[in-house]
């Protein structure tokens, strides 16, 4: 069994902000397999589907960002795995906009919710998948530029970014962590 959390904040004003990146690639793994995310529980919206034969619980946590590992932890108590198994994906402010990058496991790298699920799970010993949306030019502050609702023709560029996520999460569900880094950690588009 794989658990993929992608990282968002809930409520439709933040449905087309950078920091809602993770959710973005959960809707489209859910449409690919699917199935509906309408399960409310352990403070998310759930899914539970397959991949060829693995089981695979799709997630989008709804405690708002910086409060994440309080649903992941209910999530990996219910569904007790091998953090190897567990899969976050979100917004990378220092990756370049729309690269994309896998890691076997790793600190926070100043990610809030990342921190949050790492502080609950009391390790960092677990992939993530990492979305570059870069950082703000100019006077506007982090908090801003990654809440701020992007135009329309950025999401749709997005749009392929997500594509190629939901294309790594699953070869990292049939092939494994390194299998998944080395197919797309080095290309862009």
């Amino acid at each position: 069994m794989k658990i993929i959390v992608g990282l968002g904040n809930p409520g439709k004003k933040y449905e087309q902000t950078r920091h809602n990146a993770g959710f973005w690639v959960i809707d489209e793994l859910a449409r690919r397999m699917s199935v509906s995310l309408n399960s409310k529980k352990f403070h998310s919206i759930i899914a539970e589907g397959h991949y060829l034969d693995e089981k695979v619980i799709l997630v989008k946590p709804q405690t708002f960002m910086n409060l994440s590992g309080t649903a992941v932890q209910a999530i990996v108590r219910y569904w007790p795995i091998d953090l190897s198994d567990l899969l976050v994906i979100y917004d990378d402010l220092d990756l370049e906009p729309y690269r994309i990058r896998m890691r076997a496991e790793g600190s926070s790298g100043g990610h809030k919710g990342m921190q949050s699920i790492i502080n609950q799970l009391q390790s960092q010993a677990f992939p993530r998948l990492k979305i570059g949306i870069g950082r703000p030019e100019g006077p506007m502050s982090v908090p801003d530029y990654v809440l701020a609702k992007i135009s329309d023709e950025e999401m749709r560029t997005y749009q392929d970014v997500v594509a190629r996520c939901a294309d790594a999460v699953e070869v990292w569900i049939s092939s494994g962590i390194e299998q998944a880094m080395n197919q797309y950690n080095s290309s862009r588009k």
